[in-house]
């Protein structure tokens, strides 16, 4: 089952590197951009596979505070 297994800081590391990447692969005609699309797609998508495969989650849900505050 496909669940979140990426946080924030992951997500945004992804897009942020997956753009700059992508860039450089349609500037320089290069099939590195597809890296950057993956990068960018597992960043939107919040799931990556290759941490499903290897059991990585970085997600982590808040956790729900007992005193109703």
């Amino acid at each position: 089952m496909m669940g979140i297994n990426i946080n924030k800081t992951d997500k945004y590391i992804r897009m942020l590197l997956g753009i700059v990447i992508l860039i450089l692969g349609v500037a320089y005609h290069s099939w590195l951009g597809i890296a950057g699309a993956v990068l960018v797609l597992t960043a939107l998508i919040n799931w990556c596979p290759i941490y499903a495969i290897f059991g990585i989650n970085t997600f982590r849900p808040k956790s729900s505070n007992k005193h109703g505050n």
